[in-house]
């Protein structure tokens, strides 16, 4: 009869023969020492190793780990204190494979006095809409800045003040400028045929430097009509407006650098938004936005996202948008402010919880789902949009699951207050359950890290 048992004899496959036949070489000439040097005593018998199950037997021989009761992220090799609280490090081996966080059982006068309700984890569609405020601006696009094309005083003022209305043409000044005036003195030489000291500029030419120095087209033909030069020459508004700026004033010397006046045109406006980072994948070019102000109750407007700046503030973190929006009466003034709401449609077939479920610590987010029997565990999820009083869950639940919706903190911090008191008492993993606590006499809860077997 061979004094090595019969391959039948052994459980957990080829894993599991690899793990006999180590534990048989370290009977027969000791762990780690050199042959004929004298040998460990063996922690148990090769019939009871050949019995483990290979998850079983690495227990065995896992290295345990020290974790500090109170701040579990303070994990050391050695004994010794938490370098945060001072307490004892206790010893944490090898943590099973169920849940993270303990379950808490509650009887039903319990569970009616917290006032625990419950519903169900389903799918359905979540309406992506950014609420935000926003501010009326002039549309840059719609702006008209007003310079002379020639240095010279401003003569006959006809605006006032800032804030008038002008229509486009309406004459704003008369301006007379020596270097306008040899213009149309150059362009009339240029039409007289019979003049003796007739310069070399065709009358096409002389008429072109007349436009570029702004001079109307009605004007140049008064000229060439009447054939007499004009001292002063009109300042004419080139878009219906408001007029925003004015620096010109009845005398004034000015020159081409001068902006004589500024208009803008408020049949569309701007509104500038700040939207936050964790919204701007919600956004696009071309999405409808609506708005009302609080300057007109009971109107709205309708516009669109018109762009999307390139980099966000580096203190508020947000992202300005610009909306476009029509105004066609003028009841939208700049610098008022707006509520803006950016509709981006439809995120359809999501698994959703009510918002009020969520338990959000700043380190982690979860749910406490429903087990049965009075029994309760919080699970962590990853949630992707919220819209409303309702959150899209991206992992942790399955649609069907019931989850606590009232009283679940005070589930969670039971549970919290379980696995510390678990990790004080020196129970490994936080996770297990009261039964695997009470039955795990061998395996991976209280594994030591002898490495010798009887």
């Amino acid at each position: 009869m061979s004094r090595f048992p019969s391959y039948r004899r052994f459980r957990g496959g080829p894993l599991s023969v690899c793990l006999l036949i180590g534990a048989l070489s370290m009977g027969l000439f000791g762990c780690g020492a050199e042959l004929g040097a004298e040998t460990e005593t063996p922690s148990e018998s090769v019939a009871e190793a050949a019995a483990d199950s290979p998850m079983e037997h690495a227990a065995k021989h896992l290295d345990p780990k020290y974790v500090c009761p109170m701040h579990p992220q303070i994990i050391r090799d050695e004994e010794g204190t938490c370098p945060i609280c001072g307490m004892d490090l206790v010893k944490k081996l090898m943590d099973p494979l169920t849940g993270k966080y303990p379950e808490v059982a509650l009887t039903s006068a319990v569970v009616q006095t917290l006032g625990v309700r419950t519903a169900a984890v389903e799918r359905g569609t979540l309406w992506k809409y950014i609420e935000t405020l926003g501010r009326i601006a002039y549309d840059e696009t719609r702006l008209a800045h007003v310079h002379p094309r020639a240095a010279g005083w401003i003569e006959s003022l006809s605006l006032r003040a800032e804030g008038e209305p002008v229509r486009a043409g309406q004459e704003l000044a008369e301006l007379y400028a020596p270097a306008i005036l040899n213009a149309q003195v150059d362009f009339l030489l240029a039409q007289d045929r019979n003049a003796a000291d007739r310069r070399r500029v065709s009358e096409d030419k002389a008429r072109n430097i007349l436009r570029l120095l702004d001079v109307p087209d009605d004007v140049i033909s008064a000229i060439q009509r009447d054939g007499e030069a004009r001292n002063r020459v009109p300042i004419r508004a080139p878009i219906d407006g408001i007029v925003t700026q004015m620096m010109a004033r009845d005398g004034m010397y000015v020159t081409e650098s001068s902006e004589m006046f500024t208009i803008a045109d408020l049949s569309q406006v701007w509104v500038m938004v700040d939207i936050y980072e964790s919204q701007i994948d919600w956004l696009a070019e071309g999405l409808s936005a609506e708005m009302r102000v609080p300057a007109r109750p009971g109107r709205t407007w309708e516009g669109k996202v018109d762009y999307l700046y390139p980099e966000l503030d580096p203190v508020s973190r947000t992202l300005q948008v610009r909306l476009v929006f029509e105004n066609p009466d003028l009841a939208l003034k700049p610098n008022m402010f707006a509520d803006v709401v950016i509709y981006g449609g439809p995120k359809r077939e999501v698994l959703k919880i009510p918002a009020e479920a969520l338990i959000v610590t700043g380190e982690r987010e979860a749910v406490v789902t429903v087990l049965g029997d009075g029994r309760f565990q919080p699970v962590d999820v990853v949630t992707g949009m919220q819209r409303g009083d309702e959150v899209e869950i991206l992992s942790g639940l399955d649609e069907g699951d019931e989850i606590v919706v009232s009283g679940q903190f005070l589930i969670d911090s039971e549970s919290n207050l379980q696995a510390s008191f678990r990790r004080m008492s020196g129970v490994g993993g936080s996770g297990a359950s009261d039964e695997d606590d009470a039955g795990d006499t061998g395996g991976g809860m209280t594994a030591g890290g002898s490495h010798a077997h009887h």
